[in-house]
């Protein structure tokens, strides 16, 4: 008979119990982790996710294995949230357990722990709570606001009108025209469309937007150490972040010279003023890097996001031409052609429900920002490690039949009741819930509002003659839609008195 080393022995048995552990699930599912599609050593499950559509594969493995599953990355373990009854049950109903972001590679890099949308714990905590307060100061919901967007919806007009009815691609310039309105809050100016600066800062918006969503970005995430080598998109995504930080410390270095504490201009000098006030720590949350990384939120935030929504309007406006007529319609009965202000919108349900059925169809950020939980929680009968990657998919709520009647479909009356009134969805969340929720979410409404009813006002979106429309969004972090050629029509007082 052959005999085994004690030590031997005692190896196989641990190994045979680690693999029979690892290899048992509670029958019923209760207490495990979430489950997910079987993972790859190293790769985990990338071959059997479209890298860039994350959220149409989260669709398909939802409709497998629950509102709550596990994929794997690489070699890190994720939980996908999907519908609304789960994402607002984590992001809500738990949100200290889920409220904190994971440290992504790409992020860290630059962003270094600071600013608001990827910094942690008392840094996010103060940082969120100076720019809530700041917009406010500033106009954030208040008539003085409105004024400033609405010079910016004059620059707008002046500009559609210049191309006289012809083609153009409207990207660029309705970047411009809504980052003109952040601007004037971090920097109390404005910028001319065609300023050389001003064009190149929006390029780098633009670009980093696609590339932060790109495939590169998404190895240089999950493998760091050996993708720091490579280059790809990772490594112009860092060169564009070094320029646009460049550019905004350029407009703040010298201001401390010319700052009167008593009669702070913007958010820049507010954010100065603090720093003075923070000594005898001096930097230790309102330092210069925290404000560079700030305003660079802010700018992506406040821009990409709300032009992006502005575009898919207009697209779906040439697509659908009978819903254009009738929000002109409302437009023309209740304002006419005055300025309308926040205060009509309740006075104009179809153009409310137009607006909001634009943001759930154009899911700018489909997959949300990803969150991380800050302890040991059971959630939906699992459970789930403190510091695991958690994906809240605004898609699958955005889309969740069990509130919009067609999820896949343009149409407005998911937003209207019997009566042809407004109402209110509760699964209507494009900014996100709970503590991390889109901090300038009052701002981007308002801008919103204003931008698309001026626009609808004063010009009748068509597509250029033999031109197909592609509602297939783009590819990036944010989802705009495809590029594309608009022609904006002007319309008269004959024109509104015909219709």
């Amino acid at each position: 008979m052959l005999s085994l080393d004690p030590i031997i022995a005692f190896i196989v048995i641990v190994l045979c119990f680690l693999a029979i552990k690892s290899f048992h699930v509670p029958k019923d599912g209760l207490n495990a982790f979430p489950p997910g599609p079987k993972a790859l050593p190293l790769i985990g499950n990338i071959h059997m996710l479209n890298l860039k559509r994350l959220q149409d594969s989260f669709m398909k493995l939802s409709k497998k294995y629950g509102s709550v599953f596990s994929i794997q990355i690489g070699t890190q373990k994720m939980v996908v949230l999907c519908g609304y009854k789960a994402v607002k049950d984590a992001l809500v109903n738990h949100a200290q357990e889920f409220g904190e972001r994971p440290a992504i590679p790409i992020f860290k890099l630059y962003h270094r722990g600071h600013g608001v949308l990827f910094s942690h714990g008392d840094n996010w905590k103060t940082m969120r709570r100076f720019t809530l307060s700041t917009l406010r100061d500033f106009g954030m919901g208040k008539t003085s606001l409105e004024n400033k967007i609405h010079e910016e919806c004059d620059a707008l007009i002046k500009t559609f009108k210049s191309f006289e009815g012809k083609p153009f691609n409207n990207a660029m310039i309705m970047n411009c025209a809504v980052a003109n309105i952040i601007v004037s809050i971090i920097l109390g100016r404005r910028y001319d469309f065609e300023d050389p600066t001003f064009k190149r800062l929006m390029s780098l918006l633009m670009e980093s937007a696609k590339l932060l969503g790109s495939p590169m970005v998404m190895l240089y995430n999950t493998y760091p150490k050996l993708m720091k080598w490579i280059p790809g998109d990772h490594k112009t995504l860092l060169k564009n972040a070094a320029e646009f930080q460049g550019f905004l410390k350029s407009n703040f270095t010298n201001r401390v010279d010319q700052l009167d504490r008593n009669d702070p201009r913007n958010l820049i000098d507010v954010f100065l003023i603090r720093q003075q006030e923070e000594k005898p720590y001096p930097g230790y949350y309102f330092h210069n890097h925290n404000l560079t990384i700030l305003l660079s939120n802010l700018f992506a935030a406040g821009t990409e996001t709300l032009s992006s929504t502005l575009r898919w309007g207009l697209l779906l406006m040439m697509k659908y031409p009978e819903i254009q007529k009738t929000v002109q319609k409302e437009i023309n009965k209740v304002i006419g052609f005055s300025w309308p202000q926040i205060s009509h919108r309740k006075e104009l349900p179809y153009t409310d429900a137009v607006i909001h059925e634009i943001q759930r169809f154009a899911n700018i950020v489909p997959n949300n920002l990803p969150h991380e939980t800050t302890t040991n929680v059971t959630f939906w009968g699992y459970n789930i490690p403190k510091g695991t990657y958690i994906i809240p998919s605004l898609t699958t709520v955005l889309r969740d039949k069990t509130y919009f009647e067609r999820p896949d479909e343009f149409y407005p009356e998911h937003f209207l009741n019997a009566d042809g009134q407004f109402r209110r969805t509760e699964a209507f969340i494009p900014f996100s819930a709970g503590k991390r929720s889109c901090a300038g979410e009052n701002l981007a409404k308002m801008e919103l509002f204003l931008f698309f009813t001026r626009l609808l006002q004063n010009f009748t979106f068509q597509a250029p003659p033999g031109a197909i429309l592609d509602l297939t969004p783009a590819i990036g972090i944010t989802t705009p839609p495809q590029n594309h050629m608009i022609c904006a029509i002007p319309r008269t007082w004959t024109d509104s008195a015909t219709q």
